[in-house]
């Protein structure tokens, strides 16, 4: 193994297989405690931020993974951390070229714990612009109309409401349509 070895800390991203992130986080943290290497591997985090999905008429918060089968380690890189945290199971490798772990830029760090801390979770909205929805609240409830604009930041939809022959458009939360 080429590698070179840094005493700087760094964050680094490693791959692993998809869908076992939390436990490949949990494995390294235990195996940093058990082998004393807290002096050389600082934190590991699973990327996650919070969105809020309208499902059937309910608003729910949930937390989703930023990068998909990717976890960061925050770690200053010699032989034997490169080694405990690269044959952690399932755990396929770093990202980097070859054997050589390359150090995640800090501006993506700071952009990435950014969206992690974020309080004000976006809107996840299970609608296209074209769906024809059924109103279920408010001034239009009982009317069809087709959805035109989706805004997920807001939570907001815009959408076009058939009257007198003549379409209207019409702003609503999401959760005043249901699609049909």
């Amino acid at each position: 193994m080429t590698k070179q070895e840094s005493q700087e800390r760094n964050w680094y991203a490693i791959h692993t297989y998809s869908g076992y992130e939390e436990r490949v986080a949990e494995n390294l943290r235990q195996r940093i405690d058990s082998l004393g290497l807290s002096d050389l591997i600082f934190d590991v985090i699973v990327p996650k931020e919070k969105t809020i999905e309208i499902r059937n008429g309910k608003r729910r918060v949930v937390e989703k993974k930023i990068f998909q089968g990717y976890v960061l380690v925050n770690m200053i890189v010699t032989e034997h951390s490169w080694y405990v945290v690269r044959n952690t199971p399932q755990v396929t490798g770093f990202i980097g070229s070859g054997t050589i772990p390359v150090p995640l830029a800090e501006t993506e760090i700071k952009n990435i714990q950014k969206r992690m801390g974020v309080e004000e979770p976006k809107y996840k909205i299970d609608l296209r612009k074209g769906d024809l929805v059924s109103i279920n609240d408010g001034p239009f409830k009982g009317s069809d109309a087709t959805v035109d604009v989706v805004d997920e930041e807001k939570g907001k939809i815009k959408v076009l409401v058939s009257m007198f022959g003549r379409e209207t458009p019409v702003e609503l939360d999401s959760l005043q349509v249901k699609k049909i």
